[in-house]
């Protein structure tokens, strides 16, 4: 029995126009990879991947007369970007490699949808299916894996890791987001990850950084990090890091109704350090790594309460760092929880509070350093006051 899949974005007219102007000049076209796979397991389906024998050239031919629009996005490795009706759709022609060095790859460009599908790296991403829905799998295995929700390479993993080292990365960021819970990682693929991980250091670090919070983000990357660990190839992509923190801190996440946050989990990785050149190796943008550096500033500042955290770091910034806090102690889930549940209000209500002196208020009597130092000792009055302390209270003090 055929495997035929359904959905919304696949069946919408903008995206079937694209394959009518490829199959209507006779050529082949199939929804392939993230696609395919998300629908076939229920799951979102946001990036829609075409791949067809076409070439290049005459894809944005097929697409102008179609009344539809090409962008010549990636010509030499056979990519163009069709929009239809406002959404982008990525036409690939299919491939085979020509020669690899870890971190490109030379392509040829195939007719057959079993040479294209023999390039890719894992299973459960070489999965096609038509405009009808009807599913091809050309490796024979996608199918079988994914409904087992085993992530492994196509032929042999040592082979397929050497032509692009990305692909340790992606094999345990997968493994993160699909792999089946209680089932470990497929055992030739993790002998292959560890036994080449040190050819990483090939790798660019806005490629090595985009993985990183990509596998980051999965609803729980604890168990893909515990392993990346054990194999030895989280030290190579960040040294320092442990995983230790991570479970406590999906937990915490969970008892806060808060969702997955790579950067708050990339912060637990590093416990209450500053992550060293972390920032630099995974190539963070200016405002993610100011992010990263206060999470882990404040993570190890226990004197601050939570409501003190809201005041001064806002509502979102000062539930980061309780979270935080929570994981690194250890309390977690256990007494973690109530710890997480209680502090939320009182970050909420810190994060409202506005402190109720002005420095004119205190001039001209105050200036200067002087005046710093009153405002200062002012408003810890107040913050430990529960923000209770009005502006004649605090004058008072003076």
């Amino acid at each position: 029995m055929m495997t035929r899949i359904t959905d919304a974005r696949l069946s919408d007219a903008r995206t079937q126009a694209v394959l009518r102007a490829l199959t209507g000049a006779g050529h082949q076209a199939w929804f392939v990879g993230g696609c395919v796979r998300n629908a076939l397991l229920g799951l979102p389906v946001s990036d829609i991947d075409i791949a067809t024998d076409a070439l290049p050239d005459h894809v944005m031919v097929l697409a102008a007369r179609a009344g539809l629009r090409p962008v010549p996005t990636g010509l030499p490795h056979g990519t163009v970007t069709v929009v239809s009706g406002g959404v982008a759709h990525e036409v690939t022609t299919f491939r085979r490699d020509v020669q690899t060095d870890g971190r490109r790859a030379v392509v040829a460009f195939s007719g057959t949808i079993r040479e294209d599908a023999r390039r890719r790296d894992l299973t459960i991403n070489a999965l096609y299916a038509g405009a009808d829905g009807y599913v091809r799998d050309p490796t024979g295995k996608g199918l079988a894996d994914l409904k087992a929700r085993r992530v492994r390479f196509i032929g042999d993993a040592g082979g397929r890791i050497r032509e692009d080292y990305l692909r340790i990365l992606r094999f345990f960021r997968f493994y993160a987001w699909y792999g089946g819970r209680g089932r470990g990682p497929d055992a030739d693929g993790l002998a292959a990850c560890a036994a080449n991980a040190a050819g990483m250091k090939a790798l660019s670090s806005e490629r090595v950084g985009a993985e990183m919070l990509k596998l980051l983000a999965a609803p729980d990357p604890s168990p893909a990090m515990a392993v990346m660990a054990g194999a030895g190839v989280l030290a190579h992509v960040l040294p320092g890091a442990v995983a230790t923190w991570l479970p406590g801190l999906v937990a915490a996440e969970a008892a806060a109704g808060a969702g997955p946050d790579p950067l708050r989990r990339l912060a637990a990785i590093y416990g209450e350090g500053d992550g060293g050149d972390v920032a630099a190796r995974l190539r963070l943008s200016r405002a993610e790594t100011r992010r990263l550096r206060l999470l882990n500033d404040w993570a190890g500042q226990a004197a601050a309460g939570a409501a003190e955290l809201g005041y001064r770091l806002g509502e979102s910034a000062a539930l980061d760092v309780v979270l935080l806090r929570a994981a690194l102690s250890g309390q977690m889930p256990g007494d973690g929880v109530a710890v997480v549940t209680e502090a939320i209000p009182a970050i909420r209500s810190g994060a409202r509070a506005t402190f109720p002196v002005r420095a004119g208020d205190l001039a001209p009597r105050l200036s200067g350093p002087a005046l710093g130092a009153a405002l200062r000792r002012l408003e810890t009055d107040w913050i430990r006051s529960g923000f209770t302390l009005d502006r004649a209270a605090l004058l008072a003090r003076l």
